[in-house]
């Protein structure tokens, strides 16, 4: 009987020709950063919402916990380098063939994108669904994502979305085996006051959730494994 485990198995032929690759193949370009390095993180807002995105708000949240040094005693080692992009400053043209690959603002997201050890995705719920400008980011930068670890926060005027963030994810993880961390922070908007957090409980996620990247993240580069 023809062996079929992981270690063996190979796609070669049709649409998902060349999905799958051997673990040490997929993981041989880790661990080209000194250890000593920073982990660097990149912060997307995909809210287009001129004021008072929540999801903004969030992000602006996980950006100051990222910079933090990580109390004494605590393992998690929080403080990263980290960049911020906000898409309302670096409009996107939509995916459409390749009329897009040009663009500015397209190249220089996807070398932010590229840049990052890791990405927290800010995204807005519509329609129970994350965001179309979110969507539109993922397919305009493309390979960029590859094996990226990527967390998610996410906004929306209701209780009931909560399982939006998932075809992002799978986008993520089938395009380009990003690596998803299997925790993602979800506020509705009672959990605001104007355009303040004032959740506790979502601000304890959003630190679970930044020392759950860093931690993810530098594993990842320089381990190879989580």
């Amino acid at each position: 009987m023809q062996n079929r485990g992981w270690t063996s198995w190979s796609i070669s032929t049709g649409p998902l020709d060349g999905l799958w690759q051997e673990p040490e193949t997929a993981l041989k370009h880790r661990n080209t950063e000194p250890q000593s390095s920073p982990i660097r993180i990149l912060i997307i807002s995909t809210s287009l919402k001129p004021v008072q995105s929540r999801s903004r708000i969030m992000a602006r949240v996980v950006e100051s916990l990222l910079g933090q040094e990580p109390p004494e005693g605590d393992n998690a080692a929080r403080a990263a380098e980290c960049r911020w992009l906000d898409l309302r400053q670096h409009p996107l043209p939509f995916c459409d063939a390749d009329a897009y690959a040009n663009d500015a603002n397209v190249q220089e997201v996807k070398k932010l994108v590229a840049w990052a050890d890791g990405v927290v995705i800010a995204v807005p719920i519509y329609n129970y669904d994350g965001s179309a400008a979110a969507k539109n980011l993922i397919e305009v930068t493309g390979d960029a994502w590859n094996d990226k670890v990527v967390a998610f926060v996410c906004a929306a005027g209701g209780s009931h979305s909560y399982m939006a963030p998932m075809g992002l994810a799978n986008s993520l993880m089938l395009d380009f085996r990003s690596v998803i961390v299997p925790r993602f922070v979800y506020a509705s908007g009672g959990s605001f006051e104007g355009d303040t957090l004032t959740d506790d409980v979502i601000k304890t996620r959003l630190d679970n959730l930044a020392q759950t990247l860093v931690a993810m993240t530098r594993a990842l580069r320089d381990g190879g494994v989580v």
